[in-house]
């Protein structure tokens, strides 16, 4: 979701964070600089996707996800027949059949971050270049600049460990 940040002199240490009309807007203080804003705002757009998260998973927008990360990691070169949330994926965050070109990603993503998600994305992406854990397939999930970070992330709640798959 795009960020809009407006500051107001009004504001002295406040900052708030909400969706509308598909931007995610943050009110912040005058004097903030972006670099004091960024993790901030991070922590409110999570607070916000997790508070708003309904039972409805938008296949549309993890398509939309996957292109993008598809252009930025991938130079827009992987065709896929489809990408959308599965909720009978309990071992797995995502899972890709090379052969199909099909990608299920695991509903159980939906309330971790972003970043750890786009992981998962690129992680199943790559696996249509390379259907196997190879050391190229890791060079293009490395691509990602915060696989380390994610998977970090899902190491740190016991969810992987560091010879497991997606």
């Amino acid at each position: 979701m795009e960020v809009k940040v407006i500051r107001s002199a009004k504001r002295n240490r406040t900052i708030s964070g909400r969706g509308e009309a598909g931007l995610f807007v943050v009110r912040a203080p005058l004097g903030m600089s972006d670099a004091e804003l960024a993790p901030i705002i991070e922590k409110l757009q999570e607070r916000w996707r997790k508070k708003h998260l309904s039972g409805d998973l938008d296949d549309s927008d993890l398509h939309r996800r996957a292109q993008a990360l598809n252009r930025t990691y991938f130079d827009g070169s992987l065709k896929w027949e489809s990408i959308c949330w599965s909720t009978n994926q309990q071992s797995l965050w995502g899972s890709c059949t090379p052969g199909l070109r099909t990608i299920r990603i695991s509903a159980r993503l939906a309330k971790t971050p972003t970043f750890v998600q786009d992981y998962v994305i690129v992680h199943e992406l790559a696996h249509l270049v390379e259907a196997n854990h190879s050391a190229r397939f890791w060079n293009l999930v490395n691509r990602y600049a915060r696989t380390e970070r994610a998977r970090g992330y899902l190491m740190a709640l016991g969810l992987e460990d560091v010879e497991s798959e997606t």
